[in-house]
């Protein structure tokens, strides 16, 4: 024979020839001899209150004097939830046509049912409960069927019900019964954002190959008419951004381009807003970042730039050589008509050599020296 002891926390069943014959209460001694039979004897821990579906059918159809005497048995409508309780704290969440038993362990159980015809909007009070499950000493079973959606600030959120809008949720946290329907809240950011059209290689008029990077700043001004509209606003906006670049670079030469090169902003702008008008966003600024010409073009252009500059430098080269040139004949005609000024220029002119030579001996005076280094013809 075999023994088997059962705590007070522990409940059994035995099973002869999978067929159920009795619920084993806690603080029992079960013995058993096995000769032809088959037995299967369970063990349960009471803490551990669901009961398997199998088992607990067995219990019903075999057992159901011992069912009101050990478990507690729940049931919840087509178009019901329960919320299950232990000592008044929410530990389960069941879902609608939901059948099942649980074992009664000393802790007071009980279940509140919500009729879903009735809204799928949970209550504060529900919502509390689900989002502290940290301090309680058991998580809750099943919150999959809700939908908690936290709006953060400056943020709208998007409820749709079986693909429909419904409302626009401000900040702050709502929840949502996911059974029955097809519930969803997407959070939409209501600040200003940037958004980068990168990498753009479109032909100019001249057939020059640009690569062009551009950056817009925008934000929404309508939610519920951008997404009533299309399904991605922001795609809607980069498609458009695109197009307008096309029309802004397709339709001109690169000497257009590069001499007025505001026009790609001014054109992608006007188009932009034309072409969003009634979506519910808007662009507050946008400009090109970046304008990338192919290598080939790159050293052409390089060529031309180092042409015009060379071009200039020699005009301006030029004009100095006429002005020197005006100068020094200007300073001869006041020295033709001036012996004090010759004489002048006589003395810098021995100043700069005498500045370059390390000892001078000087024979017969400065007048001497002059003479002999300049001759001056007296005049006649």
């Amino acid at each position: 024979m075999v023994l088997h002891h059962f705590i007070h926390e522990q409940i059994g069943t035995l099973f002869v020839d999978n067929q159920l014959i009795k619920i084993i209460a806690p603080e029992t001694i079960v013995g058993y001899c096995q000769f032809k039979h088959t037995i299967v004897l369970g063990k349960f821990n009471l803490r551990e209150s669901r009961i398997d579906d199998r088992i607990a059918n067995a219990i019903e159809q075999r057992a159901p004097q011992q069912l009101l005497q050990f478990c507690v048995a729940m049931e919840v409508g087509a178009n019901e939830v329960g919320l299950r309780y232990e000592n008044d704290l929410l530990v389960e969440i069941l879902s609608p046509g939901t059948k099942r038993l649980y074992w009664q362990n000393g802790d007071k159980q009980h279940i509140t049912k919500i009729d879903l015809n009735q809204g799928y909007t949970l209550s504060d009070e529900i919502i509390e409960q689900l989002l502290q499950p940290e301090l309680r000493q058991k998580n809750i079973i099943g919150n999959s069927g809700v939908l908690i959606a936290q709006v953060p600030a400056y943020y709208v959120g998007i409820l749709k019900v079986n693909g429909k809008i419904e409302q626009l949720l401000t900040a702050g946290i709502t929840a949502y019964w996911r059974f029955n329907r097809e519930i969803s809240v997407d959070i939409v950011d209501m600040r200003l954002q940037a958004l980068e059209v990168t990498g753009q290689e479109i032909l100019t008029k001249d057939k020059v190959n640009l690569r062009i990077n551009l950056v817009a700043n925008w934000h929404y001004t309508d939610v519920l008419t951008a997404f009533e509209k299309t399904a991605t606003p922001v795609e809607l906006l980069y498609r458009e951004l695109q197009f307008g670049l096309r029309e802004a670079i397709g339709t001109r030469t690169l000497d257009e381009l590069l001499e007025n090169k505001n026009i790609i902003d001014e054109v992608v702008t006007k188009h932009v807003q034309i072409r969003l008008d009634g979506f519910g966003l808007t662009t507050v600024s946008l400009g090109v970042k970046d304008i990338i010409l192919p290598g080939d073009m790159k050293s052409i252009l390089s060529q031309v730039v180092e042409a015009e500059k060379s071009a200039q430098a020699n005009v301006i080269r030029r004009r100095e050589e006429t002005s020197a040139t005006r100068s020094l004949l200007n300073t001869a005609k006041v020295m033709e008509n001036n012996p004090v000024a010759l004489r002048l220029k006589e003395m810098e002119t021995l100043e700069r050599i005498a500045e370059r030579i390390d000892k001078i001996s000087v024979v017969g005076g400065l007048d001497q020296v002059l003479h002999g280094l300049i001759n001056i013809q007296p005049k006649m």
